[in-house]
């Protein structure tokens, strides 16, 4: 790889600004602070420019700017990315997508619609709804995410038990790689011949370049919905519910969990109402023609009451639904009610070792002094522990990312991932070799190197190396030493 030499500010910022017109090229210290960091905000960088296209056209010429001058660059849409993912590098720029919002298309027929990367997940849905249509991945930010982030780093959500990930909804591409090419991957078909290109760049995280266009797949919207709320005295009983429902083949739309912590927040926030004294709730909710959600409610009844719960309650009407998923929704930002910062993992285990490894968490929690709010999508054993340090105490950040460290490693020992939707990033890249053999590491090297060269496309994440890694548990983070982010 050819190195990446510090630009001249002045005049690289000249040239920059000689591509767009004026006020889109943004060098203000004030602009630049709002793009330091993601949703980390463990880690801040002060990015050299920040890029606003709002056309295609001017997105590409950005690139191939960048690729001429072998100047590093990141992509971001609402900057709610959780492993730094769209943290911006001291030397590079920020292309911010999130003028390009446009709905190009929507076929009701097809069931198909593309979108420009800057639009808003829950934007697709509201689209299609008067068709009868939604857009099945649901992250937690729907509300604010963009298409192109949740490509990006291949986003879930509540029900992707059911519906699976970004990658099973995204039938085609087009987008800009780090060397300006233009490429078009897929289409409306959902029938595709030759190498599934459309599949390897969903959940790239940045590192192959920018989606332009995305091509969605819709759905019809279920019939009905049966939302059941379920108390439990403790996580793990909630954790071994979760298990008996997937054992007994049932294929719920969604399975959620919450621990006391997390339901103390979200009370406080939003005032949403749980059974007192449970320390973890449990939201089944099933979906689908009315006929079979009817037998399937007998089922799911009975497999919660031989869970010994304290309280189920069953939502009523959609009111009482909407309330319930708003409860779990703003679990991660209510939670800042409780902490002044926090770390979100999302790991992985089997579903089967689920209990055991909220056991764990649990035990270790109180060992080292780091509160843990345990939110995460059980039915896939995706983990989402909400890690609380205040980051003004010396130390405090330190425990906390030992505490995620442990709970990482954990995930890869009872055979799950250190990632299941949030993506490596900057966060995770140094527990990558926990995952993958050396000679994996330096295949996924390479395949990025094929799209950019100069690895100039957000740098510095998903791969371990010189100056790189995240969590860092003594001393100065190797990546603050070369002055390419910076602690708060």
């Amino acid at each position: 790889m050819e190195t990446t030499a510090v630009p001249d500010r002045t005049a690289t910022l000249r040239r920059l600004m000689a591509l767009l017109p004026p006020g889109r090229v943004l060098d203000g210290a004030a602009q630049l602070a709002a793009y330091g960091s993601d949703g980390l905000t463990a880690f801040e960088a002060r990015p050299l420019a920040v890029v606003v296209p709002e056309t295609q056209d001017e997105a590409i010429a950005a690139v191939r700017f960048c690729h001429a001058e072998k100047l590093p660059f990141v992509a971001r849409g609402s900057g709610t990315s959780l492993s730094g993912g769209s943290t911006p590098c001291a030397q590079g720029i920020v292309i911010t997508l999130n003028r390009l919002n446009r709905i190009l298309r929507l076929d009701p027929a097809e069931r198909v619609a593309v979108v420009e990367p800057g639009v808003i997940n829950l934007a697709v849905t509201a689209a299609a709804q008067p068709y009868g249509l939604h857009y099945a991945p649901d992250p937690s930010s729907q509300s604010v995410c963009t298409i192109g982030g949740n490509v990006a780093f291949n986003a879930g959500g509540a029900h992707c038990l059911k519906y699976g990930m970004t990658s099973n909804h995204v039938l085609g591409v087009k987008a800009v790689l780090a060397t300006g090419e233009v490429v078009t991957w897929g289409g409306p078909s959902r029938e595709n011949i030759g190498p599934d290109w459309t599949g390897l760049f969903v959940g790239n995280e940045g590192l192959f370049g920018i989606a332009l266009e995305v091509t969605l797949q819709l759905l019809p919207r279920a019939e009905v919905f049966h939302t059941v709320l379920a108390g439990y005295r403790t996580l793990e009983e909630a954790g071994d519910a979760v298990a008996a429902v997937v054992a007994s083949g049932l294929l719920p739309g969604a399975i959620e969990i919450m621990d006391a912590l997390a339901l103390e927040a979200a009370s406080a926030a939003v005032h949403a109402e749980y059974p007192p004294g449970c320390a973890a709730v449990l939201i089944v909710e099933l979906e689908g023609p009315r006929e079979v959600v009817a037998a399937d409610r007998l089922r799911l009844d009975a497999i919660l009451a031989a869970s010994q719960p304290v309280e189920v309650r069953p939502a009523r009407d959609a009111a009482e639904r909407l309330a319930i998923w708003k409860g779990r929704k703003s679990a991660f930002s209510a939670v800042g009610r409780l902490s002044p910062d926090f770390i979100v993992q999302d790991g992985v285990v089997p579903r089967r070792r689920l209990g055991e490894a909220l056991r764990k968490i649990s035990a270790w929690s109180k060992e080292m002094n780091v509160r843990c709010a345990n939110v995460f999508h059980a039915g896939d054993g995706n983990l989402h522990p909400l890690i609380l340090y205040d980051g003004r105490e010396a130390g405090a950040l330190e425990r906390a990312e030992a505490l995620a460290g442990r709970i990482l490693r954990l995930c890869v020992e009872m055979g799950g991932s250190i990632t299941g939707e949030h993506g490596v990033g900057l966060e995770k890249r140094d527990y990558l070799p926990d995952m993958f053999s050396p000679e994996e590491v330096a295949c996924l090297k390479r395949l990025r190197a094929a799209f950019d060269p100069f690895e100039i496309a957000n740098p510095g994440k998903m791969f371990p190396g010189p100056g790189a890694p995240a969590l860092t548990q003594h001393g100065l983070h190797p990546l603050e030493k070369a002055g390419v982010i910076a602690r708060e």
